[in-house]
């Protein structure tokens, strides 16, 4: 089992975690990453650290679609692999949701499928050097023929010899997209992953494999993100969980189209997560904490004395899932999960 380190986006002051991130590399950890909403990047920081480091991946996990042309987000992922010495970064990717594709990059929500396959589709191709970069997709082509065009645009070839094999992970988790996760990308960040669903998923991984004209699951990396918290009070530790997933679930999203929500739904918390939807945007966020389930969180964690982690890690280990990404503040949950993979 590979192990991941979880960093995130910053909140209203960027602080990383340094001694945290050398501490992961000492424990044998494979991959750090960060991540992008609406303030810092998930590129910068990773330069920062691969300068720090020299051996964990560094992962963006995820790089936004709407935040980059994907030649943008290919000259971003390989420099900063040449300037780690190569072979170290993943290129995790993801369309985000529509208020902040429409509202923070004004892009339009356009065709998230389509647009994935033509991003991955021209980063590729970037990093291959085969020829000049020519893609004429359904959502994104180059060179660029559109509504104020010039008309003068051409082919070009990466200067920068980046890793061709770089690394395109994709962060999803409706039908459609798990499917293209498999057609297309070397490994998936699922989101709202806990073990009990793999055999809903198992199907849509092996559909998309197939898709890819024989490709099967050997060298094809799973790695969903998972909370350790030690402790003798696991009920506080699922009350801090709770914010969060109120914030997701309530109003990470339009009320019609909020992604959080509907995979709260797909695990069976229907009922709550209609009801933290109307708590949160009724302004009542206290409330809609309160209403998230304890099982809920319990579910997608591992919280609690050692043992119960020990015990409870072990339907994670067996799901069919190569990695984890741990999400924790404490050093001795990041040494337990050193000892455990």
């Amino acid at each position: 089992m590979k192990l991941g380190f979880y960093l995130g986006y910053s909140g209203a002051e960027l602080r990383l975690p340094v001694e945290k991130v050398l501490l992961a590399e000492r424990l044998g950890f494979d991959s750090v990453w960060t991540a992008e909403a609406y303030g810092s990047d998930a590129i910068t920081p990773l330069a920062y650290l691969a300068a720090l480091t020299k051996r964990i991946r560094l992962g963006t996990g995820i790089m936004q679609l709407a935040a980059r042309p994907p030649a943008a987000a290919a000259m971003a992922a390989g420099t900063l692999d040449a300037l780690a010495g190569g072979g170290r970064v993943i290129a995790g990717l993801g369309v985000s949701g529509p208020q902040i594709v429409e509202g923070w990059y004004g892009q339009p929500w356009g065709k998230p499928t389509t647009r994935i396959r033509d991003y991955v589709a021209i980063m590729r191709k970037i990093f291959e050097r085969k020829e000049p970069v020519a893609h004429a997709g359904r959502e994104i082509a180059l060179p660029y023929t559109g509504p104020g065009a010039l008309g003068v645009g051409k082919p070009l070839t990466s200067i920068l010899h980046m890793n061709p094999r770089l690394p395109i992970w994709l962060g999803t988790g409706t039908e459609a997209n798990v499917k293209l996760t498999a057609e297309i990308a070397d490994g998936w960040l699922p989101l709202g992953f806990v073990p009990r669903l793999m055999p809903m998923l198992r199907p849509w991984l092996e559909e998309g494999f197939r898709r890819a004209g024989g490709k099967g699951p050997a060298g094809f990396e799973i790695q969903p993100s998972i909370q350790i918290v030690i402790t003798d009070d696991v009920r506080a530790a699922l009350a801090r969980m709770k914010p969060r997933v109120a914030l997701y679930a309530g109003g990470m999203g339009h009320r019609d189209k909020n992604f959080h929500k509907e995979m709260m739904i797909r695990r069976g918390f229907g009922e709550a997560a209609q009801r933290i939807q109307e708590l949160y945007l009724a302004k009542k966020k206290v409330e809609a904490e309160a209403a998230v389930p304890d099982e809920f969180c319990d579910e997608m964690a591992l919280v609690g004395p050692v043992e119960r982690i020990r015990e409870r890690y072990r339907a994670w280990a067996d799901s069919g899932i190569t990695g984890l990404t741990v999400v924790t503040e404490q050093p001795e949950a990041m040494e337990l999960m050193a000892g455990l993979r």
